[in-house]
């Protein structure tokens, strides 16, 4: 055998083992998204009404944490602090929305609508950042929201999504899908400086301010009628630990796979989402969901096999607005999708 194909057998084991490397790295990620999910609607099942709360917690997490890092490093913030408390607040508005609505919906039309993100993202971008995409990708794009479109037709009735009222649901969420978005373009402004420990833990931090002071305001009543159980409390700490893992995993997995695998990887959390409601509440999914994502997931395929068509525009400070964006809408997605909060 000669040198050169012994380095080329050589160098197809070395992208093999990564590549299943990676895809393992994703369904971690998947699966944390989908316990999220499943954490979430069971607190509401339990007949706890805090979603504020229950992010809450995370939040700290994450600024204690992270936040120690950042003050170990004795560094100045390469960010205003202003900044990192708008995307603070941005954020938990988003979380707060989608934990409501599993009051009202099921766990498959809520992480299937969590896809809304993806569209918020690209209008934000277009007109805010001046990113612009290709024909494909907004072809991609169109057909993840009419997959989007039939999850809002089962459950307005046709199919009976599940939940007590799900189309109020499916509501708060794509309001929530909003936050998201504008939390991805703020992550961005701040991912810019190139230093995700600080953004995670000012987002932690300001995340946490913010949810505390929310919380006050709306959530007293609903807090003092709670009647702690062990399940209740088991809840909240599944809720807590797996969205700190999700802020912590997503931007290391991003670096290593890219966009496109990841993209695809996360897709598997709608259908650990299906699992739960089939085997743990023992609920039928209607035939329309199983066609909704299917075609959501051709649309995310086709936009992520063409991501590279994006038109780079320059910022003002002479970067590549473009290029830094892709990285961080995906990142924030699953955040969620924040996720990322983004």
């Amino acid at each position: 055998m000669s040198l050169f194909a012994w380095n080329m057998s050589c160098w197809g084991s070395h992208e093999i083992k990564r590549t299943l490397y990676l895809l393992f790295l994703g369904q971690v990620v998947s699966f944390v998204l989908a316990l999220m999910s499943f954490t979430s609607s069971l607190i509401a099942d339990l007949g706890v009404d805090t979603p504020l709360t229950q992010t809450l917690f995370a939040y700290l997490g994450l600024a204690l944490i992270y936040g120690s890092i950042v003050l170990y490093r004795r560094q100045k913030l390469r960010v205003s602090w202003y900044w990192y408390l708008l995307l603070g607040f941005v954020d938990v508005q988003g979380n707060y929305l989608v934990n409501e609505a599993f009051q009202f919906s099921s766990i498959t039309s809520v992480t299937l609508l969590d896809c809304w993100t993806i569209a918020w993202v690209l209008i934000l971008t277009w007109f805010f950042l001046g990113t612009r995409y290709s024909l494909w990708q907004l072809f991609g794009a169109a057909i993840c929201v009419l997959g989007l479109g039939l999850v809002l037709i089962s459950d307005a009735g046709v199919g009976g999504g599940g939940g007590s009222k799900p189309l109020l649901g499916d509501i708060l969420v794509i309001a929530g899908t909003i936050f998201y978005a504008m939390s991805n373009v703020g992550e961005e402004f701040c991912v810019k400086q190139k230093d995700r420990v600080e953004v995670i833990a000012m987002l932690g931090i300001y995340g946490f301010l913010v949810s505390v002071v929310q919380a006050s305001i709306i959530e007293l009543k609903s807090l003092e009628s709670v009647e702690w159980s062990t399940d209740i409390i088991l809840a909240f700490a599944g809720y807590a630990l797996s969205t700190f893992m999700l802020y912590s995993l997503v931007p290391f997995v991003l670096k290593l796979s890219g966009a496109t695998m990841f993209n695809l990887s996360i897709l598997t959390s709608d259908m650990w989402a299906v699992v739960v409601r089939i085997f743990f509440y023992h609920q039928q999914v209607d035939w329309l969901y199983y066609f909704a994502f299917a075609i959501v997931v051709i649309g995310l395929i086709i936009y992520s096999i063409t991501e590279k068509d994006s038109v780079p525009v320059p910022d003002l400070e002479g970067g590549n607005s473009s290029a830094q964006y892709e990285a961080l809408a995906d990142e924030s997605e699953a955040s969620r999708n924040e996720s990322l909060a983004s």
